[in-house]
């Protein structure tokens, strides 16, 4: 027997779809209910072969428009009402799909707090779980009946993630997955912006560590179809060991090549991430850092290659405001982003310390960040 192109791909056995507003609807706005339609029946055959699928959907504010007849909606309140009303019509269509088809699903609404807060984290972690044993798909989207910051936030690189990609991405992240599809309406990432270069190619693979050489023209200057939001994305979870396609999902029969690991779309190899225990899973991907730890070479070093703690004295700089237990970026002498960890006190506690003076309570062999609450990103050098 052949093997497809990824096999790994093929054998995924916990799949995460992640469907756009360009998936969901026509360029006039109105509801593509055929896009849905597919996918629901891919959902179905998946569960059906014994594997386990969550959506991730947009498409409730573009609802909520159509139902109240707005042709727009720009003000934040009016757009969070949209939502609320949008919402329920969107799990009505994907309950009744997947009802004629026997198998039941259930919505959950996301904000960022909920990655933030652990406990929060953890309950959602066995709620998600539950219901994957249960054979229901769960069908998640940002709460944006409540949600200001639409669960985006600006990456190391000044990436601002939004429309879901950032939620498919931490959901894949932290439940385990072994397959993150990103269906958009382009083909999947060229090596150069194709509106600009009539030649641009397609590309098919990107392994481990070659993100940035392989696509980075295609990205910049904020490419089409939120193409940047999605490489972000597709980066998070391919480091927490997540192989991730990006392909179109306005094509027919594309989801089905892309799930047979045929070579649809663009697929992201998976990282090492995978081996991280389930606390350093949710420390390098689930929650937003809240500051940053700018390393000399000295720290990069011992953390690298000697898997030590972060101590004080390897700090050049403290960057935002911060509390004692908050999660926080480090970066190298270069500026790439090393890894994240938990910091053990408040930001000016650690300014202080940085410059030689201990907190209360601080020895000099205490770490600032220690070793058994931070991790390492593998494409940038670092380890589990």
């Amino acid at each position: 027997m052949t093997l497809p192109p990824r096999p790994e791909v093929a054998g995924a056995r916990r799949v995460v779809l992640k469907l756009g507003t360009r998936v969901l609807t026509h360029d006039d706005g109105a509801l593509a209910l055929g896009g849905l339609v597919a996918v629901v029946e891919a959902a179905a055959r998946l569960v059906r072969e014994g594997r386990e699928v969550l959506l991730v959907s947009s498409g409730a504010v573009g609802l909520g428009m159509n139902a109240l007849g707005l042709a727009g909606a720009t003000d934040l309140a009016e757009r969070q009402a949209c939502a609320a009303v949008g919402q329920s019509r969107l799990m009505q269509l994907y309950s009744d799909r997947f009802s004629q088809l026997g198998l039941q699903c259930g919505q959950v609404l996301l904000t960022q707090s909920d990655f933030d807060d652990r406990i929060r984290y953890l309950n959602l972690r066995s709620t998600l779980e539950a219901l994957l044993q249960l054979s229901a798909v769960p069908i998640i989207n940002e709460n944006d009946a409540v949600a200001t910051d639409e669960l985006a936030f600006a990456t190391g690189s000044g990436v601002v993630f939004g429309d879901n990609d950032r939620l498919s991405a931490l959901v894949a992240s932290k439940l385990g997955a072994d397959l993150l599809v990103l269906l958009t309406d382009v083909p999947g990432v060229f090596d150069r912006d194709p509106r600009q270069h009539g030649d641009a190619r397609l590309v098919s693979h990107v392994g481990t560590g070659a993100l940035d050489a392989q696509i980075g023209g295609s990205i910049s200057g904020g490419g089409r179809g939120g193409m940047r939001s999605k490489v972000e994305a597709a980066r998070i979870a391919a480091r927490a060991g997540c192989h991730v396609v990006i392909a179109s999902g306005r094509t027919p029969g594309t989801l089905e090549q892309v799930l047979a690991g045929q070579d649809a779309g663009t697929w992201f190899e998976a990282a090492g991430g995978a081996g991280l225990d389930a606390k350093r899973r949710w420390i390098a991907f689930a929650t937003a850092p809240r500051g940053v730890l700018h390393l000399d070479a000295g720290a990069v070093r011992a953390l690298v290659e000697r898997g030590a703690s972060l101590l004080a004295a390897g700090v050049a700089r403290v960057e935002g405001q911060f509390d004692s237990g908050d999660i926080v970026e480090f970066r190298g002498p270069d500026g790439g982003v090393l890894g994240r960890g938990m910091v053990w006190c408040d930001a000016d506690a650690a300014r202080r310390w940085c410059a030689g003076e201990p907190p209360d309570g601080a020895r000099n062999h205490h770490a600032l960040v220690h070793r058994n609450h931070l991790a390492l990103f593998p494409d940038q050098g670092g380890h589990p």
